[in-house]
């Protein structure tokens, strides 16, 4: 078995003649990995701001594809904080828009936000 594994991974790796024994080495550094990959990911997903320099939509796509590894991880994250997590990245300029959001008394989804963010975001492109 350790003959398919390449050089520098093999080094880490205890010797063992039991191929279990190797398999749940492997598993629990991967678990680590795991943890280690959630908590970056967590961090970035809540410390993101919008600073212009693309379109909100990519912006909102890049969230969402980071609450989406976070699921593949074991993280769910519930629809209504990634809505949150989108609003507070927000900046300043999109104050009104905030304020909107809070003021209804309906919840958006992530699909609705997306929608109403990209048509925000075409009127005051407009202006």
């Amino acid at each position: 078995m350790r003959k398919s594994i390449a050089n520098n991974i093999k080094s880490t790796l205890p010797k063992t003649e039991s191929a279990k024994k190797m398999l749940k080495f492997v598993e629990e550094c991967s678990q680590t990995a795991g943890k280690s990959l959630a908590r970056t990911l967590m961090s970035t997903l809540t410390t993101m701001k919008f600073n212009g320099s693309r379109t909100i939509h990519e912006h909102v796509i890049e969230m969402t594809n980071i609450v989406a590894r976070l699921k593949t991880l074991g993280m769910d994250v519930d629809g209504n904080f990634h809505v949150q997590f989108i609003l507070n990245s927000l900046p300043s300029e999109h104050g009104p828009f905030q304020m909107n959001y809070n003021t209804t008394k309906d919840k958006w989804n992530v699909h609705e936000l997306h929608s109403m963010l990209a048509h925000e975001e075409t009127i005051m492109r407009s202006q």
